[in-house]
């Protein structure tokens, strides 16, 4: 497995760059992590990441968007909005889990 390393930290990571131990994620690494992809972390950034870590803790897989809007109540438009462009792969990356499936 590659490793990346950022800020003194160390965390492996898939082909694509995804994690591959959430034991290594925090939120100050996602911090950390956020500006590689033009975002600025805030409270309302966080609460979908966390979401993603905890559904993904009880189901074992990263929730898609439309989990994210059905089972976490997130309006789909609001995270295109916080994360643009492709906010399931965005929010994985950040939150530490693998990709999730159906991503392209």
């Amino acid at each position: 497995m590659p490793t990346n390393q950022l800020n003194g930290r160390t965390f492996e990571v898939d082909a694509e760059g995804f994690f591959t131990k959430r034991d290594e994620w925090d939120e100050a690494l996602a911090a950390d992590l956020a500006p590689l992809i033009g975002i600025e972390l805030d409270e309302a950034h966080l609460a979908p990441l966390r979401f993603m870590r905890e559904d993904s803790k009880k189901t074992g897989v990263t929730p898609t968007l439309r989990r994210m809007q059905t089972v976490g109540g997130f309006q789909v438009k609001e995270l295109f909005d916080l994360y643009p462009g492709k906010p399931a792969k965005k929010m994985a990356w950040l939150a530490g889990l693998p990709k999730p499936v159906g991503c392209v």
